[in-house]
Order: C-alpha cells, then structure tokens, then sequence
C-alpha cells in the first residue's frame, strides 16, 4: 500500500506523525518503508535520530544520494536507511522481537523544490512499483501546499504499472478555522489533489474515495484538559469547536471524511520524536497520544474506513 500524507500550510504536525505512524507499522510486524519527498525540507532524518540524515544525505559520485538525485535521473536508485540500525536512540536500536523492517528512503542535503517531468514521472513509478513490491506500507512525506512533489506523485500513481496498486491520501490540518479552509481547498478547489489528479489521468471519483482528513494538535473541549480553564474560557472553547465543526462539515472535511485526530503533545510540540511505549511507562508522554498513532496506522487497513462518502 502506498500512502501520500501532505497538508495545505506548513506546522501541522504532518511529518512527525507519519513518522511515527510508520513506526507503529513497523512494530507491528509490517514492513515500512518511510519517503522523505518534502524537497525543499528533507529533515526526516532528525525524528528518527539519524546523525548522518539530519537534513538529508550527503551522498556524491554516481550511486550515492538521497531521492533529489535518484529524481534528477543522477543516480540508480537512492540511498535506504535501516532505523533499526541507524538510529542513535537506544529505544529504536534495539529493534523489538516481531517487528517490521523500518526504512527511511531521505532527501538530499541542501536539496530544493525542482520542476515536474514525464522522465521524473517515470523514475518516480518505478521505484513506488519496487517498495509496492518489498513493503507492507509505503509513507510518501510530500512537501505541503500545490506542490512540485505532489504532481509527481499523481503522476506517478496514474501510470498503468501503478493504478490498479492501492493509494490512499491523507491531507493534515490544525483545528483552526484558517487551516480547516486551507486543507479543503488543498483536496477540491482548481490546483488541488482532486484537480491535478484528473489533469494525470486519475478517476477523480475513485480519488476522492481514497482522501481522508487528520485533525492534528487536538484539544478536547470537552475533555478534562480544559477542566483548569475559567469556566467563560470553557464555553468559548466548546463555541469554537462546534463552529469548526459546522465549518468542516460544509468544507467537506468534516466526520465522514476524517480518519482520525491527534491530540496536542508537549513532547511533539517541542521535540517532534518518534513517541516510544518508554516514554509512555516514564510519563514524558501521553497514552493518548500512542493511541491515536496506532488507530491511524489500523485504520490504514481497514476497509470499512475507506467506504465510499
């Protein structure tokens, strides 16, 4: 299964908790695989604590090199990170009986944005084709907005060798009335996913199917994380969240199209890590937060979460 997560703004949350959606497919006992195609920011390498992939790879001469080069036609294919092995946190080195390969494909350091073409299309389906084949699940971190890197991935995905394998979209948004509009104009308005997929040749219909929303930094306002607040502070929270919820629903980004929501973490607000059981049982982090991780990565794979809306 190939999976594309992007959001419409940057500071969604959107890396971090791919990241961490492809570790818990991992320790669940599929093999992940984990595409950094955010060109003009290729820092995948720091979530997973990778020192010699903190802003991408290096890699020069002619078969080494992160994905930019592979793209660009430079090298034959780009450069594969074992985290297991790689990683510097002791948590990930020490790779749990039962669990999946966990490999980063990263950008290239001091990579950029680059122009689409048929020749980077082409590149681009072969080697989704050969991770469709190795992995359980494929995690193509895309750059966010109307990007370069999303039209090569529609591209991609519309080749005869591709459009019969599964791929599902994801499109991140924070729960803010800018960012709920944002993101919906992201999947449906001209330019966007819907859009620009039709223009490659998708079945726009069948497209839609395969988009799900994430809500991300959630706070309940409901919940007991309000419960310090002034109680006028309380039912201007609550007030909120109802008129985004009215918003998401006319938006089309509303209940039936979300997969899932992730709430606000202070341990992904300022380290953006992967989020171990460790840091669970040692109190550094919320359960949750691993909950949510581990329904999105679930419902990833079931069917009933994909039915047509």
């Amino acid at each position: 299964m190939l999976v594309f997560v992007t959001s419409h703004k940057g500071g969604t949350g959107r890396s971090v908790t791919a990241a961490n959606i492809a570790y818990r497919s991992a320790l669940s006992g599929r093999s992940t695989c984990y595409l950094d195609y955010d060109f003009g920011s290729p820092t995948a390498g720091i979530t997973f604590q990778i020192p010699q992939a903190v802003n991408g790879v290096e890699g020069s001469g002619p078969s080494r090199g992160g994905l930019h080069r592979y793209l660009r036609g430079e090298i034959p294919s780009p450069e594969r990170l074992d985290v297991w092995g790689t990683s510097e946190r002791a948590s990930l080195r020490q790779r749990p009986v039962g669990s999946g390969a966990l490999v980063l494909l990263p950008g290239q350091r001091n990579g950029s944005e680059f122009g689409f073409t048929s020749d980077i299309a082409t590149r681009c389906a072969e080697l989704f084709l050969r991770l469709e084949e190795e992995f359980d699940l494929t995690l193509v971190d895309l750059s966010a907005g109307r990007s370069y890197a999303s039209h090569i991935a529609l591209a991609a995905t519309a080749t005869p060798s591709l459009c019969k394998v599964t791929a599902r979209w994801l499109v991140f948004h924070r729960w803010t009335p800018q960012h709920v509009t944002a993101a919906a104009d992201l999947a449906f308005e001209a330019g966007g996913i819907l859009a620009m997929g039709g223009e490659y040749g998708h079945d726009r219909e069948r497209l839609r199917e395969s988009l799900r929303f994430v809500r991300t930094a959630l706070i309940d306002a409901r919940g007991d994380e309000v419960g310090h607040l002034d109680l006028a502070q309380q039912a201007f929270l609550r007030k909120c969240d109802d008129e985004l919820s009215e918003l998401a629903r006319r938006k089309g980004v509303g209940r039936t199209t979300r997969l899932g929501s992730v709430p606000l973490d202070p341990l992904l607000q300022w380290r953006e890590q992967l989020i171990s059981d460790h840091d669970v049982q040692t109190k550094i982090a919320n359960v949750k937060t691993v909950d949510a991780f581990v329904d999105l990565t679930a419902k990833l794979f079931d069917e009933t979460a994909w039915e047509a809306v």
